[in-house]
């Protein structure tokens, strides 16, 4: 399993690296996210979608809707939130699994309350508060899509990690 690690100092350096990682996106890549609130995880999604050609200003955290289509320039990117599920039967009622492996990307919040919902191969972010804006990252690829998703994230700049 690929892993790498990232240390941001501002939201905007996650947002640079969330940017590259949604322009390599493609149907069928899932990302799974996990952090605590206020970790950062709609503002790495926002991120994400940007890079994937979704408007500015069209992303919103799903809490309440559960999921959220956005149409990128390339493909759509299916947004979920699990934080207010329970177990797999409520995110069944969601149509989420119809999603799985059509022609969009998924990313999805909190997918360790339903750990069982991930596909086979997918990429594990996680993001950990390290300070006031610090954040870091933490990704791990489970499959072959996600280690192509991994080696084209953005590398550190000279003298930053």
């Amino acid at each position: 399993m690929e892993a790498l690690e990232r240390l941001f100092d501002d939201p905007e350096a996650t947002a640079r690296f969330g940017e590259r990682l949604g322009s390599q996106l493609s149907p069928g890549d899932f990302i799974g996210l996990r952090g605590e609130l206020g970790a950062g995880k709609t503002t790495l999604v926002r991120a994400i979608a940007h890079g994937a050609g979704v408007a500015e200003g069209e992303v919103s955290s799903p809490t309440f809707a559960i999921l959220n289509p956005y149409r990128g320039t390339s493909l759509v990117l299916h947004h979920a939130d699990f934080y207010r599920l329970k177990d797999r039967d409520e995110l069944y009622a969601t149509g989420y699994f119809d999603v799985l492996g059509d022609e969009g990307a998924v990313i999805v919040e909190w997918i360790d309350r339903i750990p069982d919902a991930v596909p086979d191969d997918w990429l594990e972010i996680t993001l950990t508060i390290e300070g006031e804006a610090r954040r870091r990252l933490t990704a791990r690829a489970h499959g072959p899509r996600a280690e192509r998703l991994l080696r084209a994230s953005p590398q550190p700049s000279p003298g930053r990690r």
